[in-house]
């Protein structure tokens, strides 16, 4: 039976071995080293990590194609979690104005070239806009071999179109993250094509950690993903807005109930998240028998809220589905 100690870890390295043992083995213990005993012997988590993680990672190189915002975030988040140096990161940007800041912020190296990229790194992160993807992708085709594992962010761009794009099979991962990410706290999911190995999982895992949370599905779930936490910042940003307008119509000035609303809604998830109630019971807590939350929330039941939601997350999930197709 393994046991666990403590000593130092990085959040990143915490979450895939959370993934990989489960809540009972590893609750606890983030942001500290592990050291996992038997009855005989002691294997100290470097160790571990470095056969399942940190080696693979801290010596790959990993290159960016595109710039953009989430390619930023995901070089921040990378960085911060220690997963690889900033010599192993680099960017490929065809705006130079763009490159120069990438490289004074982060100071990782930036290319315009396709092969450069191609031939400097083997994990390679698709970030550009999907309507892009044939222009873009065309001039890696010549350099990207069965050598590489290509990680796609782009939205609706399904495992089959993504691998037509490269002249031999190439070990796939298709991501749908969301914007939170931009701010290290995304919610991600991800799903492997076929040649995709074990331990490109657990890169990928690691990797969109490092920007949030990050689970697999099958690919068949990822325009439900896009439906739920993909498109969910919109309409979390359009609740945030009516309450800050209802706080408002109530009186409060407008600058007041933005700050209200925002620890509202920061302080309800992270609670949610920190104790694992379940929503009800924590939506029972607040809402005593004949009170305002009771009274405000029987408006929003007369207003199929719940409903109107739901609606909005199909709606959203087959708007996904049509885009792919």
């Amino acid at each position: 039976m393994w046991k666990i100690e403590t000593a130092e870890c990085s959040p990143a390295v915490f979450f895939v071995l959370y993934q990989i043992f489960g809540e009972q083995e590893l609750s606890g213990v983030a942001n500290t080293r592990i050291v996992f005993r038997n009855s005989t012997a002691a294997i100290p988590l470097k160790i571990f990590t470095t056969n399942w993680i940190t080696m693979t990672i801290s010596t790959a190189r990993i290159g960016f194609i595109g710039g953009g915002q989430m390619a930023e975030a995901m070089v921040r988040g990378i960085l911060a979690a220690g997963l690889v140096t900033k010599e192993r990161l680099m960017i490929a940007e065809p705006n130079a104005a763009r490159c120069e800041y990438l490289h004074d912020q982060y100071g990782s190296c930036c290319t315009q070239s396709a092969e450069t990229l191609s031939q400097a790194c083997n994990i390679l992160v698709v970030a550009v806009k999907p309507q892009l993807a044939e222009q873009v992708l065309s001039q890696y085709r010549p350099f990207v071999t069965a050598g590489h594992l290509v990680v796609s962010i782009m939205a609706g761009v399904p495992l089959q179109v993504l691998a037509g794009y490269f002249a031999e099979p190439v070990r796939l991962i298709r991501v749908m993250p969301n914007t939170p990410a931009l701010v290290l706290a995304g919610a991600s999911a991800f799903s492997p094509n076929h040649l995709a190995t074990t331990e490109d999982r657990l890169i990928a895992t690691a990797l969109f950690s490092a920007v949030g949370t990050c689970v697999e599905v099958p690919e068949n779930q990822l325009d439900a993903v896009t439906g739920l936490s993909g498109s969910g910042p919109g309409y979390v940003f359009t609740f945030i807005e009516a309450m800050i307008d209802g706080g408002v119509l109530v009186g409060l000035p407008r600058p007041v109930a933005e700050q209200l609303v925002l620890q509202t809604v920061y302080g309800s998830a992270k609670l949610a998240l920190e104790t694992g109630e379940p929503p009800a019971v924590l939506k029972g807590k607040v809402t005593s028998p004949g009170g305002s939350t009771i009274t405000g929330l029987q408006v929003l039941e007369e207003g199929a809220f719940r409903g109107v939601i739901m609606g909005a997350i199909e709606a959203a999930t087959q708007r996904s589905k049509e885009l792919g197709t």
